[in-house]
């Protein structure tokens, strides 16, 4: 699917950022688009890694925050990993979105963050907003989960589990995009989630498998 089949579908000046960058969308985000993305729909999307993964996430997310329908929260794992997407989403968006950092203090509610639009944050530390009851969760329209996998993390799982049963109950209208490249129960999590799949085994570069034994490769 080309990008421009989609113009009318999303903001002037999201798609004004992206058609810099891009031609031509991947099959797991053309897939995702048929499902509803761009109308609000959960999905839950399995597709491996440099897929197209985040772009479904971004479309969704700065969609949302450029026609005034709510806050994003981007969540994932790492510290590292928050910061890294923090300085993705700014490079790219921060002419039409006030996008922040939130993986400090979690015995603050970081008030501030009502201005801004898109919070990238660790589970952890979004956990610890919703329990000094930030005033500014209500304005949540969209979540996106990154690694949405590690539910079955016996450290982080148990966390993340009860985040988003919260976040399902205070927010009866949001949007949720889980994100994953590997998972065993996608449609066990996508029914828990109310989400519509979406599965592709597309990926940029083709993947070979083989076994290496005393200095060569065998390949299956």
């Amino acid at each position: 699917m080309e990008l421009r089949l989609i113009k009318e579908k999303i903001p002037k000046e999201l798609y004004d950022i992206l058609e810099k960058e891009i031609t031509d969308l991947r099959p797991s985000q053309e897939k995702s688009i048929k499902k509803g993305l761009l109308d609000g729909k959960n999905l839950l999307v399995c597709t491996p890694t440099a897929s197209g993964k985040t772009l479904i996430a971004e479309l969704a997310a700065l969609k949302s925050i450029i026609e005034k329908k709510g806050k994003v929260i981007y969540i994932v794992p790492l510290k590292a990993l928050a910061s890294e997407k923090y300085r993705d989403f700014r490079r790219r968006y921060e002419k039409v979105a006030k996008i922040a950092l939130s993986i400090g203090d979690i015995d603050s509610s970081d008030p501030y963050l009502a201005d801004y639009d898109l919070i990238v944050t660790t589970s952890e530390k979004l956990d610890s907003l919703t329990r000094h009851h930030a005033a500014w969760l209500s304005n949540i329209s969209v979540v996106v989960v990154d690694e949405i996998h590690l539910l079955n993390d016996t450290e982080r799982g148990p966390t993340l589990e009860i985040l988003l049963t919260i976040l399902k109950q205070l927010l009866k209208n949001v949007q949720i995009i889980g994100l994953s490249a590997t998972i065993g129960n996608a449609e066990e999590l996508a029914e828990w989630l109310n989400a519509d799949l979406v599965v592709d085994e597309w990926r940029p570069v083709k993947l070979h498998k083989g076994v290496y034994l005393e200095g060569k490769i065998e390949f299956d």
